[in-house]
């Protein structure tokens, strides 16, 4: 069944004000990335790879702007990592393939000291299956992978910190998340106010 004509996958493949494929920037984007002979699986990894390299993570370049929708990570080539799953998404969903989000609960430093937030990767269907692919930006300590078997990812929970996944996959991204970046001004609003819990239902349970 092609996924478009799927109702379960339909909502992975939808436009949304954050995952806004529509864009004229996002579609020149797409069409300097994909060559018509690549597969689905090539163009995820192109697309993956793009976002994870080539847009750096707000707080690891100290960024001066503030980003949420796809169109602005790509403008401004910077975003956390919401942001950037919004512009992975934007990117695999202008391809008609689907890509939705997941979460999880990690601790903002090395312990809970300074608490936790919510952490987004994405989930890429490939092959008849959901992949797990979390494009935050490699640093020393993160090396996150374009993978279509076991995901490797950019932070494994700790139990004993009290990090883990929510579970499901979301057709739409951490709404609370979202109104935080659209009004914060400085990386300092967002590291004062970053949800920490998913409260919501998946749209696709695990």
């Amino acid at each position: 069944m092609k996924p478009q004509n799927d109702p379960h996958l339909a909502p992975f493949l939808a436009p949304d004000p954050f995952v806004d494929f529509y864009d004229p920037g996002i579609k020149a984007c797409a069409a300097s990335l994909f060559r018509p002979e690549m597969d689905q699986e090539e163009k995820a990894r192109v697309a993956y790879e793009f976002v994870r390299d080539q847009i750096p993570h707000s707080f690891d370049c100290n960024a001066a702007v503030i980003t949420a929708r796809a169109s602005q990570v790509l403008k401004y080539k910077t975003g956390i990592c919401h942001a950037k799953a919004n512009l992975l998404a934007a990117l695999l969903r202008s391809q008609k393939i689907p890509a939705g989000f997941c979460f999880e609960r990690i601790t903002l430093v090395e312990d809970d000291s300074l608490g936790y937030c919510v952490h987004a990767l994405n989930a890429v269907w490939l092959k008849g299956t959901w992949v797990k692919l979390d494009a935050r930006g490699n640093k020393e300590g993160i090396h996150a992978q374009f993978s279509l078997e076991e995901p490797v990812l950019a932070y494994l929970p700790r139990p004993c910190c009290d990090e883990y996944f929510f579970p499901g996959i979301y057709a739409h991204p951490h709404a609370p998340t979202m109104a935080m970046l659209e009004q914060a001004a400085s990386l300092q609003d967002i590291m004062d106010n970053l949800p920490d819990m998913v409260t919501e239902p998946p749209d696709l349970p695990e």
